[in-house]
């Protein structure tokens, strides 16, 4: 009986490892499928021809795809990790959940964890290599010439960056004990390594996320139809007509050789042209969508926006009086063994919307950031070099959401995998900066955001505007004009 047994719990250790192991594969295959269409949504179109830099090109492709695929798994799995524990909490015997268990959500999170390192120590330092590497002098030019070379960097790379954190852990931890760990690469190393780089994602999270959280709302208003009041588009659009309409005669009159002002035309020619359209599709929109959407996002984003530095406050005043606020405090009772909110699923599902919108506000703080503007990808006119650069940067963004959104308080789900293991979680001092400097930056950025106009009549009412005191003359959003045509102004 010992025997049927033994051979019975082998044999259900096997199928579920097979069922965890082909949801695995079935949810990456969707997220690479989906980010594929992404990628060559904006990758550059090149010639069809199958030389050597079209396969480059396709293998960089590959490798970026499969990267971004990894990142959006990063950017799902905590939200994915939340909504499973409730639903194994609300349907503990559900007979269509079984494979919805505990040992699938610590595999997902340590596969997401050995592919982030994967992707960023291995994948994409390759593809960058592969794509400028021409093989070295002497060689035989072709596709294994550059592989060589790019192995070549890789290795040099490696050692730089051994060296590197080597001096580091000299001036932090002269400790010998620490520094003969380094030579336990797999077990030491690389999640060191891992811990510094997702520390330095935290930090560029904590950078974007308050710009991009006040950006949101500029962003939207561009997306939405806004209401009109006391405007009137007809008089609006017969304006922008008979200027289009002269910049089209200015055109025809011009010579060929004058190349500088006909471009100069051109460009304000495409500038009047979207104004028109902008205005057309405010006189198009219907009542309910401009007197009720509009308000209605501005309004949700608010809400959110509060809840958001609302819920990092709290965090703040449970880290100074109870220990087990810490990210890496002691362990929940488990996936699907209780509820993670006192609002049980309303307040899951507030989390998750959270930390979605987090992720949102970040990528367009980071793109709104002048350091990373040239980074904006353009659609089917973006270089692989610059989809890599893109990649990367999510990567890194993504694999630290998890880690911010647990510092920070918006959800008590206990870091599973590597994720859990960073060293600078169990300091008290780091995350309690962190959470301040994080309610302090996003509370800065939404009353630079909601005063800026009204500072800027001051300025002007003081005469204070010439010595440009006022960084508004410099924000992209209030340089352009308007959909009427006209200047922002209070």
């Amino acid at each position: 009986m010992e025997g049927q047994d033994e051979v019975s719990a082998r044999e259900q250790h096997f199928h579920s490892q097979v069922r965890e192991s082909t949801i695995c594969f079935l949810l990456f295959a969707v997220l690479y499928i989906v980010s594929y269409f992404i990628i060559t949504r904006y990758k550059r179109k090149s010639d069809e021809q199958e030389d050597e830099d079209a396969i480059v090109n396709r293998i960089s492709l590959f490798l970026s795809t499969f990267t971004l695929a990894v990142s959006a798994g990063a950017v799902l799995l905590l939200p994915f990790s939340i909504i499973s524990n409730e639903i194994l909490l609300s349907f503990p015997q559900n007979y269509y959940i079984q494979w919805l268990n505990g040992s699938l959500i610590h595999g997902l999170w340590n596969l997401a964890s050995l592919f982030s390192n994967l992707c960023l120590f291995v994948l994409m330092p390759f593809a960058f290599f592969f794509l400028e590497s021409e093989g070295f002098a002497g060689l035989k030019r072709g596709i294994r010439a550059r592989i060589l070379e790019t192995l070549v960097m890789l290795i040099l790379l490696a050692l730089l960056i051994l060296g590197i954190v080597w001096v580091a852990l000299a001036l932090i931890d002269n400790d010998a004990a620490s520094m003969e760990s380094l030579y336990d690469l797999w077990d030491f190393y690389l999640p060191y390594l891992y811990s510094c780089i997702s520390l330095m994602g935290c930090l560029l999270l904590l950078l974007c996320t308050p710009v991009g959280l006040s950006r949101m709302f500029t962003v939207m208003g561009q997306l939405l139809v806004k209401p009109t009041i006391l405007e009137d588009l007809d008089e609006q659009i017969y304006i922008i007509t008979l200027e289009e309409e002269a910049i089209q005669r200015r055109l025809n009159g011009l010579s060929s050789s004058v190349e500088h002002n006909i471009t100069e035309l051109e460009q304000e020619l495409d500038n009047v042209k979207i104004l028109k359209t902008k205005l057309e599709r405010r006189k198009k929109a219907s009542a309910w969508e401009r007197n009720l959407v509009y308000p209605a996002v501005m309004v949700l984003l608010l809400i959110e926006t509060s809840i958001s530095v609302l819920l990092v406050a709290c965090n703040i005043l449970c880290l100074l009086v109870d220990e087990t606020a810490m990210p890496k405090g002691t362990r929940g009772p488990g996936i699907g063994n209780a509820s993670l909110s006192a609002f049980g699923f309303v307040g899951a599902a507030l989390e998750i919307i959270l930390i979605f919108y987090l992720m949102v506000s970040s990528v367009v703080g980071f793109y709104s950031l002048r350091f990373f503007g040239n980074f904006i990808p353009k659609k089917d006119d973006t270089t692989m070099t610059k989809i890599i650069g893109n990649c990367v940067s999510i990567l890194v963004l993504s694999s630290a959401l998890p880690v911010m959104s647990r510092t920070l308080g918006i959800t008590r789900f206990d870091l599973l995998g590597d994720f859990g293991r960073f060293n600078w979680l169990g300091n008290f001092y780091i995350v309690l900066s962190y959470n301040l400097l994080f309610a302090i930056m996003t509370t800065l950025c939404l009353v630079r955001k909601f005063t800026s106009a009204v500072r800027e009549e001051l300025f002007k009412a003081l005469g204070l505007h010439k010595l440009h005191l006022s960084d508004t003359s410099r924000d992209p959003e209030t340089t352009k004009p308007s959909a009427n045509g006209h200047q922002k102004a209070l």
